[in-house]
């Protein structure tokens, strides 16, 4: 479904330390950005019934429905180059991505 690399599995890993115990990482898309569609990613410790839950690699990721059937086959990894560091999302269903590396567009997208 989902792939972490070991990199961003160690970055979330080190980001939800910060957060309020049990806090949950959520993946979502969200109509927006450059291209359409952007990825939002967050802690929480809320779970709806139109969630589901994943462990990947030990990370807990929350996914809502909506989002769901669009992040099949993403591949997150996370690098630091000289401009900072930042998460890399590799999904297979995008057909274009904007320079900020965030922003996607995809054919069948809609909510």
């Amino acid at each position: 479904m989902i792939h972490l690399s070991p990199a961003a599995i160690s970055e979330i890993g080190r980001l939800q330390l910060k957060q309020q115990p049990n806090s949950l990482f959520r993946l979502a898309i969200k109509v927006g950005g450059c291209s359409g569609w952007f990825y939002d990613m967050s802690f929480e410790q809320n779970v709806t019934m139109n969630d589901r839950v994943f462990d990947v690699s030990g990370i807990q990721v929350v996914i809502d429905h909506e989002s769901l059937n669009y992040l099949n086959g993403l591949a997150l990894d996370y690098s630091e180059d000289l401009m900072g560091g930042g998460f890399r999302f590799h999904n297979p269903q995008s057909i274009a991505t904007c320079g900020c590396g965030m922003s996607f567009s995809m054919i069948t997208a809609r909510f």
